[in-house]
Formats: C-alpha cells, sequence, structure tokens
C-alpha cells in the first residue's frame, strides 16, 4: 500500500472518530452553547466556505472523494451554523446529525480510497 493512500485512510479515520465523538457528547448533554453565539456562526461560514472552495479547486483525488469532502463540509457547516438560531436543546439534535455526517463521510471516503487502491 502507497504512503499517500495510507495517509487518506488515516485522515478519514480521524474524520470518522471525530463524527463519533460529536453523536456521543451530543447524546449524553456534554456539549453547552458558547457564550458568543457569534463564533458558531462564524464557524459554519468557514466550514461551508472551505466546503464550496474543495469542491470547485481542481485536486489529483477522483472526482467523487472530492465531492464527498466538500458535501460533508458544507452539510456540517449548515447545521453549526443553524445551532445558534436553536433553543438549547435543539442544538444536540444538530450536532448529532453533523456527527453522523461525519462518520459517513470517513465510511465512504474508507470505501474509495480501498476501491482506488
Amino acid at each position: 500500500m502507497k504512503s499517500a493512500a495510507l495517509f487518506g485512510f488515516l485522515n478519514e479515520f480521524v474524520v470518522m472518530l471525530l463524527g463519533a465523538l460529536l453523536i456521543v457528547l451530543a447524546t449524553f448533554g456534554r456539549i453547552g452553547l458558547p457564550g458568543r453565539p457569534m463564533a458558531l456562526a462564524l464557524l459554519g461560514i468557514v466550514l461551508i466556505y472551505w466546503g464550496v472552495r474543495a469542491l470547485i479547486k481542481k485536486e489529483s483525488m477522483h472526482r467523487h472523494q472530492a465531492q464527498i469532502r466538500a458535501g460533508s463540509l458544507v452539510l456540517v457547516g449548515i447545521f453549526v451554523l443553524a445551532i445558534p438560531f436553536l433553543p438549547v436543546r435543539g442544538a444536540e439534535p444538530l450536532l448529532q446529525v453533523a456527527g453522523g455526517v461525519l462518520v459517513l463521510r470517513g465510511l465512504l471516503g474508507s470505501v474509495l480510497l480501498m476501491r482506488q487502491a
């Protein structure tokens, strides 16, 4: 296995673990909303921008991989951007869904890397 493919697997595994951690923290109510909701809104905007930029940018990876990565960033950015506008209890399901998107991205990205390698 090439070192680039191994690094790609490691990257997707980290994204999957991050999503699982987000799901667990949101499920058990260990995540509190920040005192400044504008910081959370700014994070959402940055994630959406990063996803759109990744979709437009020409990369050496396959088109499906780029679309999955960009789409997951945009979706997570939309969910994070919506959190400051919801009541406190409404934020937890959005964080769980955002974590689920990251887990799916990690799984799909790994499958695509295996098919490529």
